[in-house]
């Protein structure tokens, strides 16, 4: 398979090989996923080689991280908001018709990606949100559990020890740096804006033998947000987009900044144009770095023909792929601009 590449190193944990890669060439079918959740990549691929559709396997594929709480940042269990619950968002799209299905804030339901799909399927909304999806889920047959866990328990109880270090509030009193709340407006205002770490959602884009594309997204979204945020990731266009003439592009990061610039929108666009993935990703996390230089986030795509990219910005993004090109996963580093 030609290709380029600037480095490689090759690793023996999962059995997997961790590339620097800046373009490569591929075919389809193919599954493409942020991160290295190998066992999602996997999942979504067996499904492909068992005749499901792109949609099956983009369901199946990011419900596996969902069960397997990926880094907990993925699923149940993860990371909990101030009130100590964790609430997941998640989105499908299908490449051939552009309908869409999503919910956020969603609770008390793990799989959030197959609630998403059903939304798509047997209703004319895009997005459900909160109690509301839970209900919706509840009438679509899902169980209602609770989605805390002795990791995600313990880790609220030592924030709120530390108290409520960090947060996302500003412009409050008291002040935020220093105490739990309850916060009211400021007379005064800043332009403050602290960077926390830590955006590990999956998003994924599978190509079927047949060209068709589909992708999706879930993630339990930022530790300690604010009761109600809903971050990028169930967004069309800002977590994943998908166009049946063209790829798909799914994105990872601060969610409540890339929702602002449509990237994964803007990315399938440019590879319209006949711009490469790799560099219809670099211009998307341009345009975003140009506002805001100390944003964290990272995009990967693929075009119909399987060649795929990626880039990042504030942090090193991974991601893995699997094809007819490879008998297992291969991790790759998208490079940083």
């Amino acid at each position: 398979m030609p290709s380029t590449m600037v480095s490689a190193h090759f690793l023996g944990l999962f059995g997997t090989i961790s590339l620097l890669y800046v373009r490569v060439d591929g075919r389809v079918p193919i599954v493409i996923n942020t991160w290295p959740f190998t066992n999602a990549t996997e999942r979504a691929w067996k499904t492909l080689m068992s005749n499901g559709s792109a949609l099956d396997s983009v369901e199946n594929g990011c419900n596996e991280c969902e069960m397997q709480q990926c880094d907990h940042t993925v699923g149940f269990g993860g990371s909990p908001n101030e009130d100590g619950e964790t609430t997941l968002d998640a989105m499908i799209m299908d490449g051939v018709t552009h309908d869409v299905g999503a919910v956020g804030c969603l609770k008390r339901i793990k799989a959030a990606i197959s609630v998403a799909r059903k939304v798509m399927e047997h209703t004319t909304h895009t997005f459900l949100v909160g109690d509301d999806a839970t209900r919706f889920a509840v009438e679509m047959g899902f169980t209602e559990t609770n989605l805390q866990t002795n990791f995600s328990r313990e880790r609220w109880e030592k924030w709120k020890k530390e108290n409520c270090q960090p947060n996302y509030w500003k412009d409050v009193v008291p002040d935020h740096t220093k105490s739990c709340g309850p916060y009211h407006p400021a007379e005064q205002h800043t332009k403050e804006r602290k960077q926390i770490t830590g955006h590990d959602t999956i998003g994924m884009i599978v190509i079927d033998g047949n060209g068709t594309v589909a992708g999706g997204t879930s993630t339990n979204g930022l530790g300690f947000k604010i009761p109600g945020r809903v971050g990028d990731s169930p967004v069309a266009g800002a977590g994943s987009y998908v166009d049946n003439d063209v790829g798909g592009a799914t994105a990872t990061g601060d969610g409540d900044i890339m929702m602002r610039f449509l990237p994964t929108y803007q990315t399938v666009e440019s590879m319209r144009l006949g711009i490469s993935p790799q560099r219809a990703a670099e211009e998307a996390i341009c345009r975003i770095k140009k506002f805001y230089p100390q944003f964290e986030g990272g995009i990967i795509a693929v075009n119909k023909t399987g060649h795929f990219g990626g880039a990042c910005h504030g942090f090193q993004l991974k991601y893995s792929v699997r094809s007819l090109d490879n008998a297992k996963v291969e991790v790759f580093t998208a490079p940083m601009v």
